[in-house]
């Protein structure tokens, strides 16, 4: 029996009764627990064809090979002249030339010389190039000097042979990679298709942007987010309409999300107050859970599981804290239905202020990654890290992570920290 990131079979997981696991009763995860559970069994998105102009920031689904040689044949570095190595130094007959793109058809022959420009092919026969400001020439005449056989010349394949892998699955195209593509003769590129997220969030305390919020509402910020990490890190997001605190609405919205997405994203309503709603709505789904609650701060309420056939993940309803649990899950949901690799990557810095010790939960503080005078990573964490505070999240542009347990942290300790790719 193939086990999940708990350790636990999957038997031994369904076998626990829903309704507790749904109620927040079931014990606690470990990040790496939780993150490996969420990514087992995961499918990849099916390919489909883009054009270069359309496959920027796509992932690429195929390996590409050059299809020829590149440079398809020898071509010169410079402006100059065309010689043969063993005829020089002397004064050569200048019998023709070759440009970019109108190469000479002829054979250089003894006693003669081809006018060459930069990135023109090399005229058979030569074997060198004598660049332009070294020549004296006189009508139909150039003095050249010595040369050497390879001399200022670009052989053929300097670049990349036919047959090469270029460029591998999974890798996102960016303009050096679309540039690599063109260069072999590739116009269409087989990509990932994107994966689709719906987003929903539920409650009565929210408002949408826009309209007037009641006397005890707040504006919907978290969807928002969350929508736009999605389509940063490949994603299509679907934001569900706002709906309010009733299991059975939540339901159905989550049921069409469901139908019409491989994702669904529900923020808030994740603890287990009596106004929180997301689990109880999705078990009207037949929600199998599979991730309870996790050892994080903050997220501690972080949950995720299948229904309908699909992946369900239940992020916390203060905005910051969906935030950080979004770059721990479903970035690398994202990344693996994309078929990329969906580890964490951390990078080490030096704390710019001590630290106290850590709590039995891993904790992930909102710093500011720098660099000090010598080039050292250095790193501070922000004094405030209330997880319903976004606007220090909007300062930040890492987490720190701190494992459980960790006793206090000099200033100077060397730390692992998450950059931030989506600030």
């Amino acid at each position: 029996m193939a086990k999940n990131g708990n350790n636990v079979s999957d038997s031994s997981l369904s076998a626990k009764p829903q309704s507790a696991l749904a109620a927040g009763h079931g014990p606690l995860a470990t990040v790496a627990e939780a993150r490996a559970t969420m990514l087992s069994g995961l499918a990849v998105c099916g390919e489909e064809s883009v054009t270069l102009g359309e496959a920027l920031d796509r992932v690429l689904a195929q390996p590409v090979a050059a299809v020829r040689d590149q440079p398809p044949f020898a071509v010169s570095e410079m402006d100059g002249y065309a010689v043969i190595a063993g005829e020089t130094p002397g004064t050569l007959k200048l019998i023709g030339e070759s440009s970019a793109g109108h190469g000479f058809e002829g054979t250089l022959t003894k006693g003669a010389s081809i006018r060459i420009s930069t990135g023109a092919a090399v005229p058979a026969g030569a074997d060198a190039v004598v660049i332009q400001e070294n020549v004296s020439r006189v009508e139909d005449s150039v003095t050249v000097p010595r040369a050497a056989s390879g001399q200022h010349i670009r052989p053929q394949a300097m670049d990349f042979a036919a047959g090469t892998a270029l460029l591998q699955a999974g890798r996102r195209l960016d303009g050096i990679a679309l540039a690599m593509a063109a260069a072999t003769g590739m116009a269409r590129l087989a990509v990932r298709r994107r994966p689709k997220v719906a987003i929903l969030s539920g409650g009565d305390e929210l408002a949408d942007p826009g309209a007037t919020p009641g006397p005890f509402q707040i504006f919907d910020s978290g969807t928002h987010g969350i929508a736009a990490l999605v389509r940063h890190w490949g994603g299509e997001p679907h934001r569900l309409q706002l709906e309010k605190d009733d299991p059975s609405a939540i339901a159905r919205a989550a049921e069409q999300g469901l139908k019409d997405n491989d994702l669904l994203v529900l923020v808030g309503g994740a603890s287990v107050g009596d106004h929180d709603h997301a689990r109880p709505a999705l078990l009207k789904l037949g929600l199998q859970m599979r991730v309870n609650k996790i050892a994080l701060r903050p997220g501690k309420p972080t949950w995720f599981g299948h229904a309908l056939d699909r992946p369900v993940l239940g992020l916390p309803g203060n905005p910051a804290s969906a935030l950080v649990c979004a770059q721990l899950f479903l970035k690398p949901l994202l990344e693996a239905m994309l078929g990329r690799d969906a580890g964490a990557n951390l990078v080490r810095a030096r704390l710019s202020e001590a630290l106290p010790a850590n709590s039995n939960r891993e904790h992930y503080l909102r710093a500011r990654l720098s660099s000090d005078a010598q080039g050292v990573a250095t790193v501070l964490a922000f004094e405030q890290q209330d997880s319903s505070l976004l606007s220090v999240f909007a300062a930040a542009n890492a987490l720190i992570r701190l494992p459980a347990n960790t006793p206090a942290q000099e200033k100077g300790a060397l730390v692992d920290v998450l950059p931030l790719d989506a600030v």
